[in-house]
């Protein structure tokens, strides 16, 4: 088939350090190529792929020192994938509803994977205005917020099986991987690493818009001893950072749509001790993977059976359920569905 995957500019594809919608869609390109179809991805210009790559925008924006308006340059990029949207046989878009208006203008079928949050009340407003629009969500629980939208299938995202493996290795502290902001936890995270009496390493990133957080809440609570603040890392790390861990702790206080740190975790046999919110219950199997809790408290109680969880099972039951390959054959049956049977008409719009 003839794919154009269409990414968000706010990072390069894949990411650099944090950025799990590109990070997604680096995944899938890269399957789908080695599946031997013909993909064009449209990212930034500093972006990695076998695919043909289209820049949307020179660099990731979020290194784009100076620039003000990140409407712009996803406005640019949305008229190129239009322009050329007849070459294609399917469009995938993962840009949430950017491009909503202006595709539904063309004739190429396009396809749109919702990463994000969909609990906010302007949300069913959109999507009421646009019921026919063909949607994927990445989650059973996503989806219930949007029951008037045209979700055509749920799926559950993927890593390529070798990217990240179980090393061998001490372990004797709690991981907590991601972003620090209130809804992810990580006051939680060290209150419950210090309930269990483990040391907790952090290894995360501080957005603009969480630095009073942090400086208010995590900071005094960070001691570099039992509670270390590492930083953001890259997927380089992270196999070492998930191995070495007793546990990944994930006490999210939030709707999470999927959740990548938890399979990231489970391709390191990692089990994962995880609040019961959002997508949680769909990633992980209760006694198998990890621990599903309520509170605080449970959570410290469930890194003390953590014992009973085999690591080799952890690794197994990612294999069979959250590979990039599984990600893409979902996808394709899919694009399969909605692609046009007809060979595309080759004429640029202008």
């Amino acid at each position: 088939m003839r794919i154009a995957q269409v990414a968000p500019l706010a990072e390069s594809v894949p990411p650099k350090l944090y950025g799990g919608t590109e990070r997604i869609v680096s995944y899938l390109t890269e399957e789908l190529v080695a599946m031997g179809h013909d993909v064009t991805l449209f990212a930034t210009g500093d972006s990695r792929t076998s695919a043909e790559l289209i820049s949307g925008w020179p660099c990731a924006l979020r290194f784009h020192e100076g620039l003000r308006d990140t409407n712009i340059p996803h406005i640019v990029m949305l008229e190129k994938v239009y322009r050329r949207a007849s070459e294609f046989d399917i469009i995938h878009c993962h840009l949430d509803h950017w491009h909503f208006s202006l595709f539904k203008r063309q004739s190429t079928p396009f396809l749109t994977s919702l990463h994000g949050r969909l609990d906010l009340p302007e949300a069913a407003a959109f999507f009421s205005a646009f019921p026919d629009v063909p949607l994927v969500a990445i989650s059973h629980h996503q989806r219930g917020f949007i029951p008037q939208a045209n979700v055509v299938a749920t799926v559950h995202h993927g890593l390529p099986e070798n990217l990240l493996r179980p090393q061998s290795g001490k372990r004797d502290y709690l991981a907590f991987l991601g972003r620090v902001s209130p809804e992810k936890g990580l006051d939680r995270a060290i209150r419950i690493a210090r309930q269990a009496g483990i040391d907790l390493k952090i290894a995360a990133k501080v957005d603009p818009q969480d630095r009073n957080y942090f400086a208010e809440v995590i900071r005094p609570m960070i001691d570099g001893r039992a509670v270390d603040m590492q930083g953001e890392i890259g997927e380089a790390e992270k196999p070492a950072f998930l191995s070495g861990a007793v546990a990944l702790l994930m006490p999210i206080d939030w709707p999470e749509p999927f959740g990548l740190v938890m399979i990231e975790a489970m391709a390191c046999g990692t089990p994962v001790v995880a609040f019961n919110r959002g997508s949680v219950p769909e990633i992980i199997d209760h006694g198998i993977t990890g621990f599903i809790v309520r509170d605080e408290a449970e959570a410290a109680a469930a890194v003390g059976k953590i014992h009973m969880i085999s690591r080799e099972a952890v690794r197994f039951q990612f294999e069979q359920r959250f590979t990039a390959r599984r990600m893409a054959h979902d996808y394709l049956d899919i694009y399969r569905r909605l692609a046009v049977r007809s060979p595309p008409n080759l004429r640029v719009v202008r």
